[in-house]
């Protein structure tokens, strides 16, 4: 069974959270606490305007962006069909309306909307109309009243208990559907999830009515209190927090509502920084990189564009024991699992193109086929994959929600004109006061002096002047800045040097 851990770095800039299996990040979280994320949120918005030619609308939920509703994402009150308990059985038994959005909405109308992905770019953020309440074993589908099963909840009497309790319970003609972490679960647990989701749900209904438009109805939990409620499993051994406060605040929730998990969260005390203490700045660091390497000596080149992502497999310097096919079956069977680990911790989503080395026997296609489904059951977000070409090409897609790694922490490099990138000076500043904090807490220094470009100098001693003093200043820590020699335009030497 694979050994998990939940790693929590908090303070008062931001809350980076990452999931560790066996000893390697597979998932990361980031969430500056000005930018708190909005996916699940529940809006009363205002239809600004309507594009028929798109099927589309525009939503004003009260953000600097107006939010994008699709056609298909549109509830169609008089079309609804409320299906009967056995009619549907797992998690994508939601229908689309496809009804023209001219005839169901006009502008200035008010509407229920949740937010279905983050805004990315440009574009503002996806919003819904199918409104679903996520808890702990449930999800409550306010506008359907079937009873729907996790698919990942293997056919048996496991998923036959579930589905008998479940229809048995009180939902006031509300539709649900069992999350995977309900396996187990007895009925009280079911019964108690379910009550504070209709709770949540009355709260929406009356702010319906309550709230100005455009307002807020319902707001999703915390990252961490989110995350560990959805990704927290029995074989999660440690829930480590190194923020006192946060720890606190986790922790109550934690008793109110996931008792059992909340033994295993500890406030971590220890001499060197919480993520360096388990080697994830080093992942992080591999996550940033366009090249990757696999163990027997090939690597990955990942290449991010607006349109897809590419992965390309390559040998390197790997040249086998055996024969070529042994070696190409090896390198493309390491790519395969080094490829969904860093999907998953990158938070690539979109389509996404894979270019394995060529395998001429049909066979060892499908070994990797195969194997390549196996990996993706370890990943939440939706997969769809295509069966590897002759000329090994597999094509699949994930399923987006929120900006990838790279998109939020890198940016078009001044020296090649955006053909390539590199880390903005606030993420690298941010890195400093991080390794300022370090050196302090390893060499019990609390003088330093830095030497830095001058942007980063900047960016501290201005827009993340508050987190600076507190991580930094309010430790005592006297630190001397010494502007570098460097500009922006030489980024091949090193960003910061602290002693």
């Amino acid at each position: 069974m694979t050994s998990k851990k939940i790693i929590i770095n908090s303070n008062s800039y931001e809350t980076r959270i990452a999931l560790v299996e066996d000893s390697r990040l597979s998932e990361l979280y980031i969430e500056e606490c000005e930018k708190i994320g909005i996916v699940s949120n529940v809006y009363k918005g205002v239809v600004s305007r309507i594009l028929p030619g798109m099927n589309s609308a525009f939503i004003n939920i009260g953000l600097s962006k107006t939010g994008f509703l699709f056609g298909g994402d549109v509830l169609d009150v008089s079309a609804i069909q409320l299906f009967d308990e056995s009619n549907l059985d797992h998690t994508d038994a939601k229908p689309k309306n496809s009804t023209p959005i001219e005839k169901i909405l006009s502008e200035g109308q008010h509407i229920i909307v949740q937010v279905a992905k983050e805004a990315l770019g440009s574009k503002g953020p996806r919003l819904t109309q199918v409104v679903t309440v996520p808890g702990r074993y449930l999800v409550l589908l306010p506008n359907f009243r079937h009873v729907g099963i996790s698919r990942r909840i293997e056919a048996g009497p496991e998923r036959d208990r579930l589905r008998q309790i479940v229809c048995s319970l009180e939902r006031e003609n509300l539709g649900v559907i069992v999350r995977t972490a309900a396996v187990g679960a007895d009925e009280e647990q079911l019964k108690d999830d379910l009550a504070q989701l209709i709770q949540t749900w009355k709260g929406v209904q009356h702010g319906m009515s309550h709230v100005e438009a455009p307002g807020i109805l319902y707001q999703d939990l915390k990252l961490s209190q989110k995350l560990i409620r959805d990704i927290y499993s029995e074989d999660v051994t440690e829930i480590l927090c190194d923020d006192l406060d946060s720890f606190l605040g986790l922790k109550e929730f934690l008793n109110q509502n996931i008792p059992y998990a909340a033994m295993k969260l500890k406030h971590y005390i220890g001499t060197k920084p919480i993520f360096d203490e388990f080697g994830l700045e080093l992942d992080l660091a591999r996550a940033l990189s366009g090249r990757v390497a696999l163990p027997s000596g090939g690597y990955l080149i990942l290449e991010q564009t607006e349109a897809l992502t590419s992965v390309d497999v390559n040998t390197g310097k790997f040249v086998g024991r055996q024969n070529a096919r042994s070696t190409i079956l090896q390198t493309n069977l390491e790519a395969t699992v080094l490829l969904v680990e860093q999907l998953r911790v990158r938070n690539i989503g979109g389509i996404i193109i894979v270019d394995f080395i060529d395998m001429e026997d049909p066979v060892d296609r499908e070994i990797i086929y195969n194997k390549l489904l196996e990996e993706l059951k370890k990943d939440r977000a939706r997969t769809n994959v295509l069966r590897i070409s002759e000329l090994g090409l597999v094509q699949m897609t994930r399923k987006r929600t929120s900006e990838s790694l790279e998109r939020r922490f890198m940016e078009p490099c001044p020296r090649c004109d955006g053909s390539g990138s590199v880390k903005t000076s606030k993420f690298e500043a941010l890195e400093l006061i991080r390794e300022i904090v370090r050196i302090s807490l390893l060499h019990s220094k609390m003088d330093i002096q830095v030497k830095a470009r001058k942007d980063i100098i900047h960016s501290i001693q201005n827009e993340l002047s508050d987190v600076f003093k507190i991580l930094v200043l309010d430790k005592k820590i006297q630190v001397h800045f010494e502007p570098g020699f460097l500009s922006n335009e030489d980024l091949r030497q090193p960003v910061f040097d602290v002693n």
